[in-house]
């Protein structure tokens, strides 16, 4: 099983198919199965790679649970990629993990070719954070009152899934995985990840950056936030196939969104044109690091 050790963690990491590398960065709390329905689209064309964050799953922390912050999580996707190749690497981050891209892209900017920030849950930009803030610890005290499960139910009603949506897994071993999963994000990250990124330091990196909602997102907290951000950062939002979850309810449509999205950065990448060759150090055939 492929790991890169990083201070006080080690990062479990996927890589597939050839060609200029795309890192996939999963929103907490999910690991890189998130990525299942659309790695291999993209890895037609693209060296995809997908990572487990530390903490979580196959990522093991060196000396037990502590708070985690995106400042740490963007070092760890930087630690990835100069694992992986000298060459800067398109970036797509979902949820949460489009703030640990935007931390890379502020913090590494030559290691960032494009990003693409889908949804990211920044509450606090909203003219009514306080409220939402509020139901963040509504949702804290669910998950003390009634368990994990509850709880990331409520939460998914806050960022664009069908409000029926259950918490349920189909094995004894995924249901261990998913509840120590949520356990670790509700008592070590939820509350203090999503942080108002330095929109100025972004902009002064150059990297370009494409803001992205789900078609079915209109008017939830995470559109609500990624418009407020994208206003911010004086570029416009970019609609998207689906909803929060749209990477894997329309893996082909978002992946063709994101191509067409990323044509019009001013990016030298069009995915009709690129080459196979792989910009990865190591070789180009599947590398996947356990079974499932």
């Amino acid at each position: 099983m492929p790991v890169l050790a990083v201070p006080a963690a080690e990062l479990y990491y996927q890589v597939t198919g050839s060609g200029p590398l795309v890192l996939l960065v999963a929103g907490a709390p999910a690991d890189a199965t998130q990525f299942a329905a659309i790695a291999p689209v993209l890895a037609r064309r693209h060296t995809v790679v997908t990572y487990d964050p530390r903490g979580y799953t196959r990522s093991k922390l060196a000396n037990g649970p502590v708070e985690q912050h995106v400042g740490t999580h963007g070092d760890d996707a930087h630690r990835l990629l100069a694992a992986l190749t000298a060459e800067p690497a398109h970036v797509i981050g979902i949820g949460g993990g489009a703030l640990t891209g935007i931390e890379l892209a502020i913090r590494h900017p030559r290691q960032v070719r494009t990003l693409l920030a889908y949804e990211p849950p920044v509450m606090d930009v909203l003219d009514d954070a306080a409220s939402w803030r509020r139901c963040y610890d509504d949702i804290v005290a669910t998950y003390h009152r009634e368990g994990p499960f509850a709880a990331a139910t409520a939460l998914r009603e806050l960022t664009g899934l069908d409000p029926g949506a259950k918490c349920e897994v189909n094995t004894d071993a995924a249901a261990r995985r998913s509840r120590r999963n949520l356990r670790f994000f509700f008592e070590y990250q939820f509350t203090h990840f999503a942080h108002i990124p330095d929109m100025d330091a972004l902009r002064a990196t150059g990297v370009p950056v494409v803001w992205a909602t789900g078609s079915a997102s209109s008017g939830l907290p995470c559109h609500r936030a990624t418009v407020e951000l994208a206003r911010w950062h004086r570029e416009p939002v970019v609609g998207f196939p689906g909803d929060h979850n749209a990477i894997t309810t329309h893996p082909e449509d978002f992946a063709a969104a994101w191509c067409a999205a990323m044509s019009r950065t001013g990016s030298p990448h069009r995915l009709k044109r690129e080459t196979r060759n792989s910009t990865m150090r190591n070789s180009a055939t599947t590398r996947d690091g356990a079974a499932r």
